[in-house]
């Protein structure tokens, strides 16, 4: 497997100010922790401000997020960007291609239809051991790569202003 390309430092100045938003799916717990622990460590060390709130799965990011987003511009406190953490595990029906499926298409549609930067961390994995390989920080740490990809696109968004 090729290695992502992480790039080696952030501007910090260009991120003043920034709020993200991050939706993580708990059905897989453990699994969920580790996704959360790498998008967290980055938005941390990137500088913003954060908050999080937690769905019963994937399927469920998408309404999640259009929700909470309108509710913060209602209340003035709109979020700059969002990171959307899951894991989506093959089983013996197709419910892993409709919630794969989905949930991506639901978080491109928000992010093109709003302008609105989104980092796409909802894994989809054949099995338990993939997912680990994937959601580890020091392994795959997609957690970290989602938030990394949102936080390029709010620059990107800034930058287009």
């Amino acid at each position: 497997m090729a290695e992502p390309r992480r790039p080696a430092s952030e501007k910090m100045a260009d991120l003043k100010g920034v709020r993200i938003l991050v939706v993580e799916a708990r059905f897989y717990d453990d699994i969920a922790d580790a996704l959360l622990q790498g998008a967290s460590r980055a938005l941390e060390t990137a500088g913003v401000t954060f908050d999080r709130i937690t769905v019963p799965g994937s399927l469920e990011i998408p309404a999640a997020l259009a929700i909470a987003v309108e509710a913060a511009e209602r209340r003035g406190r709109a979020y700059d960007g969002a990171v959307a953490l899951g894991c989506v595990i093959r089983g013996d029906t197709i419910h892993f291609e409709i919630v794969s499926m989905q949930s991506a298409r639901g978080l491109m549609d928000f992010a093109v239809a709003h302008r609105f930067p989104v980092g796409n961390g909802i894994i989809t994995v054949d099995n338990e051991s993939q997912a680990w390989a994937r959601a580890r920080i020091a392994e795959g740490d997609k957690g970290g790569d989602a938030a990394r990809a949102a936080l390029a696109m709010v620059r990107l968004k800034r930058a287009a202003r």
